[in-house]
């Protein structure tokens, strides 16, 4: 991890970086390899390891994952101050970046249902028409509420319409004064590395705000790193291409830019990234099995703790 060792746009005087899962299910190896490479990252240059807890999904969260995290973590030789960030007890933060947006004119009020929007879909792709998809393969949202007026917003919306806000991404696009890009210390999938150029565009319309929690992933985790002074944000290359999305946001919120490295991923024997689906390579269905921490660290492709 020495090609780590630029100097941030942050005003962190040591290396602050995070691990940042979600307690929806079991840690599996591919969450350790993530884990320690930013352990070990802070230890070795004398930084900072913070352990942040993504849990704005409300729905799909539990005490008892956010407890296996912990325990996972503990048993690999992992430390961290306390207290943790919960993104949970901190809505007012997205709350105010959201304000901030709606302020500037780049967000908007998103009325279709997943139903309605898929539908629409539907019928293009039917007709021949091909639709713009993000690089998860999601398809684009369709512009019908981005082109409202702003009359017929208000009369949705005191007719208690449910909606999430979406960033209008043309127009913030076109706001923007420079190109914008990020260094890159790790690698994207293709190889990626040195200044990558951002594209955000590929994404469409983002959604930051969700109709019953007042963010998203890509909000929450942009003012996050801001907000703990996050110097180097080290993740898995399945974020790499997310990461235009979160430069645009640091961007017109005037937040600053950490280092970025994508590491690679730990995978099954088809290639394909692991799941927290995927119980057997659970690092608690490994413990119960009578694995070591020797033997998680060696199966996520790491060498032996120094």
């Amino acid at each position: 991890m020495s090609d780590l060792n630029a100097t941030p746009n942050t005003p962190s005087t040591v290396p602050v970086v995070r691990f940042a899962p979600s307690p929806n299910g079991l840690l599996h190896v591919g969450h350790a390899r993530s884990a320690l490479i930013n352990w070990r990252y802070a230890r070795a240059h004398g930084g900072i390891f913070l352990l942040r807890i993504e849990d704005i999904d409300i729905t799909r969260t539990r005490p008892e994952f956010e407890q296996g995290i912990v325990d996972d973590l503990v048993w690999l030789g992992l430390k961290w101050p306390e207290p943790v960030r919960r993104q949970s007890e901190h809505f007012e933060d997205y709350r105010a970046a959201l304000d901030e947006l709606r302020k500037l004119g780049l967000i908007y009020p998103a009325f279709l249902s997943r139903a309605e929007a898929a539908a629409i879909v539907r019928r293009s792709e039917v007709s021949g028409r091909a639709w713009p998809r993000d690089p998860d393969g999601a398809p684009h949202y369709p512009d019908i509420d981005r082109k409202r007026s702003e009359s017929e917003r208000r009369r949705r919306i005191a007719e208690g319409a449910p909606y999430a806000w979406r960033l209008d991404m043309e127009c913030t696009i076109k706001g923007l004064d420079a190109p914008l890009g990020w260094r890159e210390n790790g690698a994207g999938p293709e190889g990626e590395t040195g200044y990558i150029v951002a594209e955000p565009a590929v994404w469409g319309d983002v959604i930051l705000a969700r109709r019953d929690v007042p963010t998203s992933y890509h909000l929450s985790v942009t003012v996050d790193d801001a907000l703990q002074h996050i110097s180097h944000v080290i993740r898995g290359q399945d974020l790499f291409a997310a990461t235009s999305v979160h430069r645009l946001l640091q961007e017109i919120l005037g937040l600053p830019e950490p280092l970025y490295c994508h590491h690679d991923l730990v995978r099954d024997r088809q290639g394909r990234k692991l799941s927290k689906s995927d119980g057997d390579t659970s690092i608690a269905a490994l413990r119960a099995q009578g694995a070591s921490p020797a033997d998680v660290i060696a199966m996520a492709g790491l060498p032996p703790a120094s």
